[in-house]
């Protein structure tokens, strides 16, 4: 009987642990760079494009899968924030330093490369996001030699790096406002904002409602997974009084909880093989020097290191911060290239600055698939070569 339940629990070991979702995406991005240089590319990007309705097959994914992702992000945002690693100040100084370096200066990088390509500009967002599910999943494929404090500091900057691109996304690439649809969307957060002071714990009147805002969102011109935040900062993070004070049977962390195998197991990796294809037909040297490519890939790589490891230095030298438990600045420097993993919501937000333009989304694509891979290789060697520091745990 032991043999038989044996492979059950060494696949429910891997779906439990922190490297799966990003294996798992890894997975996916291979597969899709493999099928779009192979004789299924036509069907694979005919399959994209074609209809499900009102909707395209590709923005079914891009506006309808992801607005579950940013609904995950939003439940992560307000849980840290109320109850979690940034529930306090002590605890949001070195990682929200680290996370506002590690976008101001991908940003910078970015903008100097493309200043002389009006058209390239306004994809200066794009190295700015960091890719918690691969980084994590490369942190966590380290094992005992990398300090449980690094997992919890990665962990807390991706978090408040998320809120940053969601400001970035509802900011600077929504157009075309519908003022009717719009308002119409503000009076269905009011009225979960109703239900939330109302206590109702119950989740699906917070669903259906929040169906209703997508849809709503979708059409006002902001873009629709913001949708995806906002029913998530409405959900309640109390429990009846019956309970006790377990925060565990919340709403918030009963939706959280449900969405955790659904968001880095499916929602990623479909979003990954639909986004991560591009054909390679032609790429050279020259290409991946070409001014967008490369400004994605260095703002990913040099921008994150000097951003996220010099904003964390300053902070620590001038005593606003300590270094992470059982940590060097080795460590730091690895894990500042490790942020610079940018896969998901860069492609995301690189979809969005160039929505009508295939060809500057393919750069993109190039840039960000480079400069993510080689900010994993030199972010787990310089990790491979760090001292191990005492006390360094699994956690």
């Amino acid at each position: 009987m032991q043999d038989q339940q044996r492979p059950i629990s060494i696949f429910r070991e891997f779906l439990d642990s922190e490297a799966a979702g990003g294996i798992i995406l890894m997975v996916a991005a291979a597969l899709a760079l493999i099928v779009a240089n192979s004789p299924l590319a036509e069907t694979y990007f005919d399959a994209l494009h074609a209809y499900l309705g009102p909707l395209s097959v590709s923005h079914w994914i891009n506006d309808g899968l992801m607005a579950v992702f940013f609904l995950l992000v939003g439940l992560e945002i307000k849980r840290e924030m109320l109850d979690g690693q940034l529930s306090t100040w002590p605890r949001r100084v070195l990682p929200g330093v680290a996370a506002a370096g590690g976008m101001l200066v991908p940003a910078l990088v970015y903008v100097a490369i493309n200043r002389n390509d009006p058209a390239a500009l306004s994809g200066w967002a794009i190295p700015t996001a960091t890719d918690i599910a691969f980084a994590l999943g490369v942190l966590s494929l380290l094992g005992s030699r990398v300090p449980g404090s690094l997992k919890v500091f990665l962990t807390a900057l991706a978090i408040i790096d998320d809120l940053g691109a969601v400001i970035i996304i509802a900011v600077f690439y929504t157009s075309g406002l519908s003022l009717a649809y719009l308002g119409a969307a503000f009076a269905i957060i009011a009225l979960l904002v109703v239900l939330n002071r109302m206590k109702v714990l119950t989740l699906l009147p917070y669903l259906v409602l929040g169906l209703v805002l997508w849809v709503l969102v979708l059409k006002s011109g902001v873009h629709a997974t913001l949708a995806g935040v906002a029913l998530a900062l409405t959900i309640p993070l109390k429990v009846s009084p019956g309970i006790g004070h377990d925060l565990e049977h919340s709403p918030l962390h009963r939706l959280e909880h449900g969405l955790h195998r659904i968001v880095p197991f499916v929602v990623v990796p479909i979003f990954g093989f639909a986004n991560a294809g591009v054909s390679l037909a032609g790429l050279s040297a020259a290409t991946l020097v070409e001014p967008l490519t490369l400004g994605v890939a260095a703002g990913l790589v040099a921008g994150k290191l000097v951003g996220v490891f010099g904003s964390s230095a300053l902070a620590i030298r001038f005593g606003f911060a300590d270094l992470p438990v059982n940590a060097g600045w080795l460590h730091m420097i690895g894990i500042s290239l490790l942020c610079g993993i940018g896969f998901t919501m860069s492609l995301f937000i690189g979809l969005l600055a160039f929505a009508s333009n295939v060809e500057l989304q393919d750069a993109v694509k190039v840039g960000i698939l480079a400069g993510s891979f080689m900010a994993a290789i030199l972010g787990a060697a310089v990790l491979l070569v760090a001292p191990a520091a005492n006390g360094a745990d699994e956690d």
